[in-house]
């Protein structure tokens, strides 16, 4: 295994310099002047001029890569033309925002989506089939921000029993920062008003967020259970007379939960990008939203950070996918 994760690591790295090279140059073929974004329009040509020197802009695009290479490899990439501070402590700032949306969201999606799979398999053709099929196939087919939209019109503009957006009542002050987390921060400072409305403002958003891998899983785990259901060792395990509830969630769900392990680690990269579209609806500043008002903007630099930061995480945590398939079946074996 050892090998395998050093290989798995060495083509991440190849992966997020091949995203380096591919941002970098894209954002230097975009036919906007990141010197006049920056400076902004009343802005006179010696001062572009002037600002394209200090940032190394008048230099050739070769060079520019090469600088931008040596900065990364210091663990600096860069500093926002917006808000004139580096990107690292930009995103460190917007990144708990967005894996606390980002995990209960998940966690939705694997707990229902399981659910109505297992269920759609064992009592196949049934009504339960039908409506989880149903219900998966509205989860694969509503854009994630026409669903946040709708979720904002019913629950919040037509029943108001949801907050519309942002992560805490407007009267109240974030809690005490210990990790970022406003729902974890809230409850070791024991400011309980605090926590219930930091949960009331995940609750929206993490379903929005949700939907699509919820449905996307639902529908693979109960295709895999299916034909897990149908193999030698699941009669020969109810041959011995094994409860149903064991045959299914021990023995069957065990095997086919490996399809399903590739499509969520798929799905976790996958739900960062919509998590652009989630807090831009849900006015969750986090790292999407951040990233959004940085392409609005012209702030390259952001852009760049935000595909290096997303880029090292979709890579690690397909990496992890691939060593938890033999946990979750021995006979995998990943050399």
């Amino acid at each position: 295994m050892t090998i395998f994760i050093a290989r798995r690591l060495a083509f991440t790295l190849v992966t997020v310099l091949g995203a380096i090279t591919l941002t970098f140059f894209l954002a230097n073929i975009v036919p906007a002047d990141p010197a006049r974004a920056a400076l902004g329009p009343d802005a006179t040509e010696e001062q572009v001029a002037n600002y394209r020197r200090e940032r190394g802009l008048d230099q050739p695009l070769v060079i520019q890569y090469l600088r931008y290479l040596e900065a990364i490899a210091r663990g600096d990439l860069g500093t926002s033309i917006v808000t004139r501070s580096p990107i690292l402590k930009d995103l460190a700032q917007f990144v708990p925002a967005t894996i606390e949306l980002f995990v209960p969201s998940l966690l939705i999606a694997l707990f229902f989506g399981l659910l109505l799979g297992v269920s759609a398999a064992v009592y196949r053709g049934s009504w339960l089939d039908q409506l989880s099929r149903f219900l998966s196939l509205i989860g694969l087919s509503m854009p994630i921000f026409w669903l946040g939209l709708i979720l904002q019109l019913v629950f919040f503009r037509q029943l108001n029993w949801l907050p519309a957006g942002g992560r805490l009542d407007q009267v109240l002050l974030p809690p005490t920062t210990v990790t970022g987390f406003y729902t974890i921060d809230a409850l070791l400072a024991g400011q309980w008003r605090i926590f219930w409305s930091a949960i009331r403002h995940l609750i929206l958003p993490a379903i929005a967020l949700s939907t699509l891998t919820l449905g996307i899983v639902a529908r693979m785990t109960r295709s895999s259970l299916l034909d897990t259901l149908s193999s030698d060792y699941v009669r020969t395990a109810r041959s011995k007379g094994l409860l149903e509830r064991v045959v299914i969630w021990r023995h069957a769900l065990r095997s086919a939960l490996l399809p399903v392990m590739t499509v969520v680690g798929l799905r976790i990269g996958q739900m960062f990008g919509g998590a652009v579209l989630t807090e831009t609806v849900f006015s969750w500043p986090g790292v999407g939203r951040y990233a959004f008002i940085g392409l609005r903007q012209l702030d390259f630099p952001v852009v760049m950070g935000f595909t290096i930061w997303a880029t090292l995480i979709y890579s690690l945590v397909n990496l992890l996918v691939d060593v938890s398939y033999s946990l979750a079946d021995p006979r995998v074996r990943l050399e």
